[in-house]
């Protein structure tokens, strides 16, 4: 683990090259009559210059007439739309977005040029959490699902309810990560070998404790013990609190968060913010980032997203895609999704190892209750799930964060998705019954 001690410049005239003037009086008339011809010169070519001032507004406006303004404009998107690669196909797609509809069994766009961007939008899935996100009034509502094996974005949904306009660029901005950030914790822990799923870990204090004062395990105290799979479920802070601290380790967990994709741009190109993973200053701020509650760790719902996919996908990471094709104004094909891995974040079996892990959150764990009938009964119980919640307060905006995210199935991922709900003092929905939602439209 870290140590934490841890110009003057010189001007000369050249008199010599300076012209002779004549001599005398003679010399003076002389000089005023060669200057005659000079001067007639001059005023011509003053009055040719006023001319040409004068008529440079009607010029101008000859040259930008509409055909040829429209000319110019269309030759410029042509070119644009020749040279997409997958960032700025995305923002293209993104910038459209507002304006989609259903057209058959695809979700289409106009593009201002002409042409047209088809996404790969589930339409069940997006409706049924537009309807959910609606119909409870949620202050604040953000939704992305996509496909683990090609980064194929299934749903984008944002809504507000108190804030109209803060749907535009909801998804794109960044907001407090909260517990998901125990699946780097965990992620970074399994790579270095030293613990497993089933390893039993010792803490103390409250599950939902905040204060890395009350974790430390003192020796023949009777102190607490969960295995980590266990306590990923459920969400123990002093458990990864202490994993951050005193097993991983500042820098591992800090290269890990950049495996990730923090600090740096997720797809360089497109809107989405760069989630961010600040340095932690002591072995306290280690323990609390590592359990997910350093509040200056922060994530947009796409970059939460392609985390859950990216263990869905044996531990690769793929580029978001909004589009799957564009076309220009004359129906040509001038791009079509291709499948872009990223980074390879982790190894299969870790991310096998993690899977397990994440799995005990809908078994025993934090959203037992949204998956599990009153009777205790598994609802869609023939889809196995991984899945991670959190919460935390946050302030931009104002309220509680709650986060969900899963993929599914385990055995064959087929998508991967992350849910956020910002409550007020009332509390509407948790994130995690959008995501079941959204499962149950999927697997219907």
């Amino acid at each position: 683990m870290q140590d934490f001690k841890d110009i003057d410049k010189q001007k000369r005239s050249n008199r010599s090259g300076r012209a002779k003037r004549p001599e005398g009086r003679n010399a003076f008339k002389k000089i005023l009559d060669d200057d005659k011809p000079r001067k007639k010169r001059y005023g011509i070519a003053l009055g040719v210059i006023a001319v040409l001032l004068a008529s440079y507004p009607i010029i101008s406006l000859l040259n930008s007439s509409p055909s040829k303004t429209a000319t110019t404009s269309a030759a410029a998107a042509t070119v644009s739309l020749k040279n997409l690669d997958q960032g700025s196909a995305f923002r293209l797609a993104a910038e459209a977005y507002p304006k989609a509809q259903v057209q058959g069994d695809s979700y289409v766009a106009p593009l201002p040029q002409g042409g047209q961007v088809v996404y790969a939008i589930n339409d069940e899935v997006q409706k049924r959490v537009e309807k959910v996100l609606t119909d409870y009034k949620v202050p604040y509502g953000l939704f992305v699902a996509m496909e683990p094996r090609t980064g194929r974005i299934l749903a984008m949904v944002s809504h507000s309810s108190i804030e109209p306009g803060w749907e535009k660029d909801g998804n794109y901005h960044l907001y407090p990560l909260a517990s998901l950030f125990k699946i780097v914790t965990a992620t970074a822990a399994l790579e270095s070998k030293k613990v497993t799923p089933e390893t039993p870990f010792a803490f103390n204090g409250r599950l939902t404790s905040e204060s890395p004062k009350y974790w430390r395990v003192h020796p023949g105290r009777g102190n607490q013990q969960m295995p980590l799979a266990i306590a990923m479920g459920k969400s123990v802070n002093p458990v990864y609190g202490r994993l951050a601290g005193e097993v991983v380790g500042r820098d591992p967990l800090l290269l890990y968060a950049g495996r990730y994709g923090f600090n740096q741009a997720l797809l360089p190109g497109a809107p989405i913010m760069a989630s961010t993973a600040p340095t932690p200053a002591t072995v306290d701020e280690l323990m609390r980032m590592g359990a997910g509650l350093n509040r200056e760790v922060k994530a947009s719902p796409f970059h939460a997203a392609a985390i859950m996919a990216a263990v869905a996908n044996g531990g690769v990471m793929m580029a978001p895609g909004f589009a799957r094709e564009i076309r220009d104004a004359k129906g040509n094909l001038v791009f079509t999704h291709q499948p872009q891995a990223l980074r390879t974040v982790m190894t299969p079996e870790t991310a096998s190892a993690m899977a397990r892990m994440l799995a005990t959150t809908v078994q025993s764990g934090t959203s037992r209750r949204a998956f599990h009938d009153r009777r205790g009964r598994r609802m869609l119980a023939s889809v196995s799930i991984a899945a991670k919640t959190g919460s935390i307060d946050g302030t931009d905006p104002a309220g509680h964060y709650s986060w969900f995210a899963a993929y599914a199935p385990m055995e064959d991922p087929q998508i991967a998705l992350a849910a956020l709900v910002v409550n007020g003092n009332k509390w509407r929905i948790k994130a995690t019954s959008v995501g079941e939602q959204a499962l149950e439209a999927f697997f219907r």
